[in-house]
């Protein structure tokens, strides 16, 4: 009796820790990020210029106004989709979102060959709307500063 009691004493404990459920979880969160992935990207493609500036770091999401080459107006809000709005509708919806959000910052894209006139547009409606900082959104690696 007791020689059984001290082999029960003598048997060392296991110090690892068991990781196959966690790779189990870890390969199943794998699918499913990697189906649901190409099902979130929605957006407007727009060829914007290239530029030598840095990048702007921000914590917040972005609301981005989106001139296409037809001179058509886009807004993308926080975690809503995208929206093909008319002048006065973005004006009226930027402005309810930013009186809400008074820090948000304001990005406009637009493609390189896009019509200059529609561009000064969008950035009088982003004004008319409240915004007092707007950031032009652009490519890294252009050639900035080789202009004649």
């Amino acid at each position: 009796m007791q020689s059984a009691i001290s082999r029960r004493k003598r048997r060392k404990l296991k110090s690892e820790i068991n990781v196959v459920p966690y790779i189990d979880v870890m390969l199943v969160l794998l699918i499913i990020f990697m189906v649901t992935a190409p099902m979130l990207t929605l957006a407007v493609n727009v060829d914007i210029p290239k530029s030598t500036a840095r990048s702007v770091d921000s914590k917040a999401d972005p609301v981005i106004v989106t001139v296409d080459g037809d001179g058509r107006f886009f807004l993308k809000l926080k975690d809503a989709p995208i929206q093909e709005l008319s002048a006065e509708e973005l004006q009226a919806r930027l402005a309810a979102f930013v009186s809400e959000n008074k820090d948000i910052p304001v990005f406009l894209a637009a493609p390189g060959d896009a019509n200059y006139q529609k561009v000064i547009d969008a950035t009088g409606i982003i004004s008319k709307a409240g915004v007092t900082k707007v950031g032009l959104m652009s490519k890294p690696g252009g050639t900035g500063g080789n202009a004649r």
